[in-house]
This record gives C-alpha cells, structure tokens and sequence, in this order.
C-alpha cells in the first residue's frame, strides 16, 4: 500500500510541477552553470547506498590545489534562495518513482554517518528514506541530531499509512511557513556530526 501512494502521489505530483520544474532548471543553469542536478550517494533501506538527485545550489569553485572551497563560500544569494523554497528537494520525487525513496520517512544523511550510528540509530534504516518525515514536521534544523534520530526511530515503530498522510499534511504548513530551514548550531555531513569544529568541503544539503 505504501508503494502504491508513493508511486501515484510521485507521478501526480511530477506531471503537476512540471512547469516549476523546468522553471527552476532555467534558473539554476542561468546561476550556477551546468550540470543543473546534484548527484550524491546516499544509505538507503538497510543502508545501501543509492543516489540522492537534488538541484544544485552551489558553485565548484575551488581552491589553488584544485579541493573545493567550504560550503559558505560556495553557496550564492540564488542557492540560498533555492535552500529556502525547498524546491531543490523536488528531483527526489525522482527517487520516489524509482523505488529508492518513500514520500515519507527518515531522511537520507550522508552515507559517512554510518560509521557513527548507534545501533538503535541504525534502525532509522529498516525503512525506505522518505522526502520529508517525522523529525521535518516536528522542528526540522531546530532539533539536535540525536531528537532527530529519536524521532526517526519513532516514525519506524509507528509506521501506518494514517501517520504517512498526517505527516505529508504537516509538510505542507511547515513549507509554507518555511519552519526551521536555517538554524544556528545545525551542521551537516558526518564529519561534523562527530567534530562539531571540523568543515565538509562537498556540497551538502541539510535534511
């Protein structure tokens, strides 16, 4: 049942925002060049790997040696702008249709994580990751990454279509009232996840 209403709501929702979707590659070609679409290798249900699709929002800029700058000097007004709308999100409906992702669940992290899980954490793994999930409705980037995980966990012994669907309606109040987006203090990438001090030089999206 769960891959049936991902399946429709994916294929739906790709046909309907088409016209958004082709708008937004207009705009991340004419900011930040070619290629358009972020690739990155994800975990996925227990844990392997696939790739993650998003639009891009930040420039390859790099440094004398040829290693790409950190984060904030990569990303432009524009990909902030994009980050804020969440429509970089959008090519992951991608992945929905392909059987990679659910509509809802944990969100996929870097795969560098997963040498840092716990194994209760692990277990945000028995299911497919989702778009969105309990922890994105729930304060998204305000939470710690351990509130987040909880609620991960959570979501997994809960896991019914009913929360499915309340989830997806809470999704949209949350991106309409763009709740949680930029937080102080939320890092990304599984070295900061370990090293609070420590800086991820590859394009990263937080979650």
């Amino acid at each position: 049942m769960k891959r049936l209403v991902d399946i429709l709501i994916s294929f739906i929702a790709l046909i309907i925002l088409s016209p958004i979707f082709l708008l937004v590659t207009y705009k991340v070609r004419k900011n930040l060049g070619s290629p358009v679409l972020f690739y990155q290798e994800r975990p996925g249900k227990d844990g392997k790997l696939f790739k993650m699709i998003k639009f891009r929002s930040m420039k390859d800029a790099v440094d004398k040696d040829g290693n790409l700058l950190p984060d904030d000097q990569r990303i432009t007004p524009f990909g902030h702008k994009l980050r804020s709308t969440t429509l970089d999100e959008m090519p992951q409906l991608i992945n929905v249709l392909k059987g990679d992702m659910s509509i809802v669940g944990p969100r996929p992290q870097m795969k560098d994580f997963l040498e840092h899980y716990t194994p209760e954490q692990m277990r945000r793994h028995e299911v497919k990751p989702g778009m969105t999930g309990l922890a994105q409705v729930s304060g998204r980037n305000n939470l710690s990454w351990d509130e987040k995980f909880e609620l991960d966990i959570e979501y997994v012994e809960t896991l019914s279509i009913m929360l499915d669907f309340q989830i997806m309606l809470k999704t949209i109040k949350v991106m309409a009232a763009k709740e949680g987006i930029n937080a102080p203090n939320q890092a990304v990438g599984a070295a900061r996840f370990s090293n609070p001090n420590r800086s991820e030089k590859s394009e990263s999206e937080s979650a």
